[in-house]
């Protein structure tokens, strides 16, 4: 079970638990960055009116790096499609 919830999924991807823990955060606390930096400048259109596409931007350039056997571009691939859009 601890194998399973804890280590396949790094194991998969080539990373010790500790590594994968470490890029999982940081992609974590960007996007929450990018969100709130979204909303405020929903709020106010004059603050920060690029950060968050610029995170987005970069961020995915990250994953394409992480995952090169993804078809390029990456969001046209099935397994990257939502399964319900709002």
């Amino acid at each position: 079970m601890i194998d399973r919830l804890f280590l396949n999924h790094p194991r998969d991807v080539n990373e010790s638990y500790g590594e994968h823990f470490q890029v999982a955060t940081r992609f974590g606390f960007l996007m929450v960055a990018a969100g709130l930096a979204a909303i405020i400048h929903g709020l106010v259109p004059a603050f920060f009116t690029r950060t968050g596409s610029r995170i987005v931007k970069r961020l995915y350039g990250e994953m394409c790096q992480r995952q090169p056997d993804l078809p390029e571009p990456a969001f046209l691939s099935p397994q990257w499609r939502p399964e319900y859009e709002i």
